[in-house]
């Protein structure tokens, strides 16, 4: 491998040690998105109520389904990248990032039309409540018009993990971390925007944080060991069916999960405005397990990648037992605070005392949730990283679709457990990526089956 200055070889020395100082940018970025995204829930909740709770909680769901696309296809971009770099074959990533920009972005600009045009009937598949109809349109509007810049964050951001670098896309999203808080002070306490308020600093300091990263990695292609040219953005055919082969089961999987939580949160929201606000606090503290679980998976996966492009298979189960170790502990910590403080945990977002009922049901719900972050973190490492398209389909159609939706129906509504019903059966979904995960493992088909790149045709 080349000695380009920023790229970082993860195909030897030790794992423990390079998957830690790789996933804690990862981590403090997650954390800093899921602190931005809970003070959009703290201040809105504080100024307009259970209302605007459940108007966050409403927007932002449908705001997620279309983000979740550009994740998996993001994440897809960085697997194939970390594998060409492990491969030592770099002259490959400039055109294959013209390529994935080009197509990208496309994408996003397509679903934000889409997005406008059936705004209303989103709203109305989401049983959103009367109260909190006219501010949960606010925010998801707000939120499409800007979905281009959150596509184009994703992508920088993908490209530079590809290359072992999560250090500077820690510090675009800290500076847009921090121009949130501010804007949602500004915006919704300061000028009474409510829940447009929130909805517009989000896409503000989104859209800062993507014109940063994408300056800088412009500025640093030579030290990242690439070179793009303006002719680089357009669509390469063979670069774009390996992007897309790899990238279609991935986003079914990112995009399928926030459509089931869709479904599942449409019938949630039919119960009443406190059940649906208590929903919204709910995903923001399932989003705290889901940090360390996402950190490890993206730090994971990269290093999985390259280790599979370098064909050293004996270090792959090493990233992934760390991974774990990580994980499990958190999830351990999380249980602890939930069952030991949960009214005060819940009280941080309301002041409104009558979701504490419905609240206390959910406690045992965030348990299973916590756990199956933990579990499903080792295996999405290894699936992703490895490229095979067959496995990440299987777990994007099981976990995604077939078993979330149909637990949670089985649950909620033929067991007659009602909302909590929906809620177990979606939290109880969340392990099949490692049930998925462990047959995977132990067939060795990540070992023998072609990497991703190798089907590229050239």
């Amino acid at each position: 491998m080349s000695n380009s200055v920023m790229i970082k070889d993860f195909t030897k020395g030790s794992v423990a040690k390079q998957l830690i100082l790789f996933a804690t940018p990862l981590f403090m970025s997650n954390l800093l998105q899921i602190v931005y995204n809970m003070v959009d829930m703290i201040v809105v909740g504080n100024v307009i109520g259970q209302a605007g709770l459940s108007a966050v909680s409403v927007g932002g769901d449908i705001s997620n389904t279309l983000t979740f696309f550009a994740m998996g296809f993001s994440n897809a971009g960085q697997v194939i990248i970390s594998q060409y770099i492990g491969a030592d074959r770099r002259e490959k990533v400039g055109c294959f990032i013209g390529t994935m920009v080009t197509f990208l972005l496309s994408v996003s600009v397509t679903l934000t039309a889409v997005g406008l045009i059936f705004r209303n009937g989103l709203l109305n598949i989401m049983n959103t409540p009367a109260a909190a109809r006219a501010d949960a349109l606010a925010y998801s509007v707000t939120c499409m018009i800007g979905l281009v810049f959150i596509y184009g964050y994703n992508i920088v951001s993908a490209i530079l993990r590809g290359m072992g670098d999560s250090k500077h896309p820690f510090m675009f999203i800290g500076l847009a971390a921090v121009m949130n808080i501010i804007l949602d002070i500004v915006f919704v306490y300061g000028m009474g925007m409510r829940a447009f308020g929130a909805a517009l600093a989000t896409v503000i300091s989104q859209t800062f944080s993507f014109i940063c990263s994408l300056i800088f990695l412009y500025r640093s292609r030579k030290n990242l060991g690439f070179e793009i040219k303006a002719s680089d953005f357009r669509i390469n055919g063979g670069m774009l069916s390996t992007l897309l082969r790899l990238g279609i089961p991935m986003a079914i999987k990112q995009s399928a999960v926030q459509f089931s939580k869709l479904f599942v949160n449409s019938w949630i929201n039919s119960y009443g405005v406190s059940v649906s606000a208590v929903a919204g606090i709910g995903n923001k503290l399932n989003s705290i397990s889901n940090l360390f679980s996402n950190c490890m998976n993206t730090a994971g996966s990269s290093m999985v990648g390259q280790n599979i492009g370098a064909k050293k298979f004996d270090r792959v189960p090493k990233i992934m037992l760390t991974a774990f170790s990580v994980t499990f502990t958190t999830s351990l910590i999380l249980t602890a605070a939930i069952l030991l403080f949960p009214e005060q945990i819940f009280m941080l977002f309301t002041d409104n005392r009558d979701i504490i009922p419905v609240a206390m049901r959910y406690v045992p719900v965030a348990v299973l949730v916590f756990f199956g972050s933990a579990f499903r973190s080792l295996m999405n490492a290894l699936m992703n990283g490895s490229g095979n398209f067959a496995v990440n389909f299987a777990v994007a159609l099981l976990d995604g679709i077939i078993l979330r939706i149909g637990l949670a129906v089985a649950m909620g509504l033929w067991f007659n457990m009602g909302y909590v019903g929906f809620w177990y059966g979606d939290a109880l979904a969340g392990f099949t990526p490692f049930v998925i995960g462990i047959v995977y493992y132990f067939s060795g088909r990540w070992k023998t089956r072609r990497h991703v790149i190798r089907d590229e045709k050239k």
